[in-house]
């Protein structure tokens, strides 16, 4: 069986590494896997792309070709993308001849929705955000047009109802009514998301969640990874992090804000110490009342780990995730999550058992969250536990290959079948 993934990049940003990772997780599993690539980071000889300064440079200029039409639109909401600038990725895919192609992240510049039609090879497309059945946004917050028609897009804080998203909406639809592909999602709530979309309403869809290496994010002692870091051994480390993390909305961070600062008042001010990760010092921090600890950007596995192992609670009061790549990190190092009773994250914290669920979107009951984990040691070791335990039975890469194997091969025997009529 050879498979190849097609993503926009290898191991930059989190939707890539979820791709890498799977790939990875194939090839122990002896699978013929590679990836094709816009741009290639990782020093993966199966990850196929343009590597070097200059290559990496011109697909660049492809990307901000491809966005230009946003122009227009100079107020809109920064996760909108499109992808209509013409490649020759599908001949690039024919000289590679897989059995099935896994399609991830694909956009700006890399695969035109036209251009997927003349890939004539079973497809799995693994759905990381809802990009794939909207008009251009990353996630629609509280727009509910994806389900009929996108058009006076919010996120482009357009009101004309045939602007671009519904331009892009409409390339979608067409060629997605004519191709032939099973939807994969990494979360029951963006399967039902997909489910409710006029995109994508008679299409095959099932949920494989992500997964991570269990023998590189794991429980680590407290006191050696807190010298390595330089935290205080004495302190409950409260963690927030993801990419651009304090100015992100979709994260969070404003909800966290008040949250803390009821604890604070509550009289844990010298008990409690905040690290973020993701993002540098604001240039006006928040008066937070306790001590705040800002890392910026954390991207190599074994320094996240050892992050995620040094704190005592990991947050992510995050809006909308299609599944919570932090969360699932935190919990393989044996850390108690508190998120919001929302979208992807549910299928990870289970509430009062490994992290607690709070009311969305509650600062007070983010805060009572928070207490309610870090108040109990007993039941501070408890939660850490069942964290563990959690990762080890559902999100460990060999569950994730054994289940996208058992996928695979589904999709390969009804081609077979139908070949021969």
């Amino acid at each position: 069986m050879k498979i190849l993934h097609l993503s926009q990049f290898d191991i930059e940003g989190g939707a890539a590494r979820g791709a890498f990772w799977l790939h990875n997780a194939l090839q122990q599993a002896g699978v013929e896997s590679q990836m094709l690539v816009a741009s290639k980071d990782s020093h993966d000889p199966a990850v196929l792309g343009p590597a070097g300064k200059v290559r990496k440079g011109l697909q660049a200029l492809r990307c901000k070709i491809d966005s230009f039409p946003l122009s227009l639109y100079p107020e809109r909401e920064p996760l909108f993308s499109l992808s209509w600038w013409p490649t020759n990725t599908h001949k690039k895919v024919a000289q590679i001849a897989p059995d099935i192609i896994n399609l991830h992240w694909v956009g700006l510049a890399f695969v035109t929705p036209e251009s997927l039609l003349k890939f004539n090879k079973p497809i799995v497309w693994t759905l990381r955000d809802m990009w794939t059945f909207t008009g251009g946004c990353y996630y629609s917050g509280d727009c509910k047009k994806y389900i009929n028609q996108c058009g006076a897009c919010p996120a482009l804080n357009s009101s004309k109802p045939n602007d671009i998203s519904r331009i892009f909406w409409n390339k979608k639809f067409k060629a997605w009514e004519k191709l032939n592909f099973t939807g994969v999602t990494i979360s029951h709530w963006l399967a039902d998301c997909a489910r409710q979309s006029s995109i994508f309403k008679n299409k095959k869809i099932q949920v494989i969640h992500n997964a991570l290496d269990e023998s590189k994010y794991k429980p680590m002692p407290k006191k050696v990874v807190r010298d390595i870091l330089g935290l205080n051994p004495n302190k409950k480390i409260v963690l927030f992090g993801a990419v651009n993390a304090t100015s992100e909305k979709r994260k969070g961070f404003q909800y966290l804000v008040p949250a803390l600062q009821k604890l604070a008042l509550s009289g844990l001010s010298e008990s409690i110490e905040l690290v973020v990760f993701g993002s540098s010092e604001p240039e006006n921090p928040p008066e937070l009342g306790m001590k705040t600890t800002y890392l910026g950007w954390l991207n190599d596995d074994i320094s996240l780990a050892i992050l995620y192992a040094a704190a005592d609670v990991t947050i992510v009061p995050s809006l909308q995730e299609a599944f919570g790549k932090t969360a699932m990190e935190s919990l393989a190092c044996g850390t108690p999550v508190v998120s919001f009773d929302s979208t992807g994250l549910k299928d990870i914290v289970e509430h009062q058992k490994n992290g607690y669920r709070a009311e969305c979107f509650s600062a007070e009951d983010l805060a009572n969250g928070i207490r309610w984990v870090l108040e109990d040691e007993e039941r501070w070791q408890s939660l850490s536990r069942r964290a563990r335990e959690k990762v080890e039975e559902e999100f460990t890469l060999k569950v994730q290959a054994r289940n996208y194997l058992k996928l695979y091969e589904e999709i390969l025997e009804s081609s077979r079948e139908s070949a021969r009529g």
